[in-house]
């Protein structure tokens, strides 16, 4: 029996191991030898990760809840490996899967390969390049320690193969994320919001990394360019307490502006599919839009995942005021690209992650 322990710590790690767990189940009831435990590490907590979203994701309660949130980045590391060692003692596995590039996904991997056992890595080998995002530290942590490495992309191989690794243990599966959307997209539920919202007549913008809301002029700028450019458009914005404290500090407010609380994973994508455009900052949602069709612009002067750009409806905006108004420009006169499908996002990644993990260790 090949016993796996998942990991995930941050509402994006339960959007990817939701199907890995629901291929784990099928191999199961055809027979295989697989078994897994599913632990929360507790990183974040969030209340609209409650039980509703894990129904909607069809992901089971997590059998551990290390409740190891809060705190500094070291602070929570060494939480997360402390208490993590304690389930692993008390619950041995054969192998350890990590996804995507949290904290939760390094330290347990950290804790694992000091106590012997296997770490897989879902989502491995991607790279922005840019030392100053904790998450690039943690990918790379991650895949230098990784015994065998699922990917999402040919860079990302070539990135792994750069850095070492035999093509032995490198699988190119594609993307579980693109597993969650392709199986809920007819489930995606319309947000009930007191203004009305036209499909392909407003935009979406998300924004939360710390280089973009915590300066404060930086914001204020940008938001002004995102109003300027966006034409007559509503713009809603699913917006964290945090970010929305400090917009409100700034005064930025406007009549087509419309901040809204984080929604869940199907009123959220419900919201995306139907929008003109995105803006944000988010790796993630870069994904989701180019399979869905819809024009992207990252507010980031980089991105870990290149090919959103190069197949799919991204385009790499950067943070400068001038250049968010330019992109708009184009957006609004029509001009945006197309897109194009990308390898192995279609939807049978994660029968592949279980089918390969079962040829490995079974």
């Amino acid at each position: 029996m090949l016993k796996i322990t998942i990991i995930a710590g941050a509402r994006p790690n339960f959007v990817k191991i939701a199907p890995i767990i629901k291929a784990i189940n099928a191999a199961k009831t055809d027979g295989k030898a697989i078994d897994f435990r599913l632990v929360h590490t507790g990183q974040h907590y969030d209340k609209k990760m409650s039980g509703s979203f894990f129904e909607q994701l069809g992901i089971p309660e997590p059998h551990a809840n290390l409740e190891a949130g809060g705190g500094t980045q070291a602070e929570q590391t060494a939480n997360i490996m402390v208490r993590f060692e304690q389930e692993l003692i008390a619950h041995p596995c054969d192998v350890v899967l990590v996804v995507g590039d949290v904290t939760s996904t390094m330290a347990c991997s950290i804790t694992a390969k000091k106590l012997n056992i296997q770490v897989v890595h879902v989502e491995a080998g991607i790279r922005s390049g840019d030392l100053s995002m904790p998450e690039e530290i943690n990918r790379m942590l991650t895949d230098a320690i990784s015994d065998h490495f699922f990917t999402t992309s040919e860079l990302a191989n070539t990135n792994l193969r750069q850095a070492g690794v035999a093509d032995n243990r490198i699988h190119f599966v594609g993307n579980t994320m693109i597993d969650t959307l392709l199986s809920n997209i007819d489930k995606f539920i319309a947000p009930t919001f007191d203004f009305n919202l036209e499909s392909g007549k407003y935009l979406v913008l998300t924004l939360h990394r710390p280089s973009n809301v915590d300066e404060a002029e930086q914001l204020k700028a940008m938001m002004q360019a995102i109003m300027e450019g966006s034409g007559d458009y509503p713009v809603l914005f699913p917006v964290h307490p945090r970010t929305a404290k400090v917009l409100q500090d700034l005064g930025i407010s406007d009549a087509r502006l419309h901040y809204v609380e984080p929604l869940s994973y199907l009123e959220f994508n419900y919201l995306v599919k139907h929008a003109k455009a995105v803006v944000t900052d988010s790796g993630g949602i870069t994904e989701e839009t180019t399979v869905m069709g819809i024009p992207c612009l990252t507010l980031r002067k980089n991105t870990e995942r290149p090919e959103t750009i190069t197949l799919g409806t991204n385009e790499l905006v950067g943070t400068n005021p001038d250049s968010i108004r330019k992109y708009l420009d184009i957006l609004l006169s029509g001009q945006w690209k197309k897109g194009g499908q990308i390898p192995m996002w279609d939807g049978k990644t994660s029968e592949r992650i279980v089918e390969r993990l079962l040829n490995i260790y079974g």
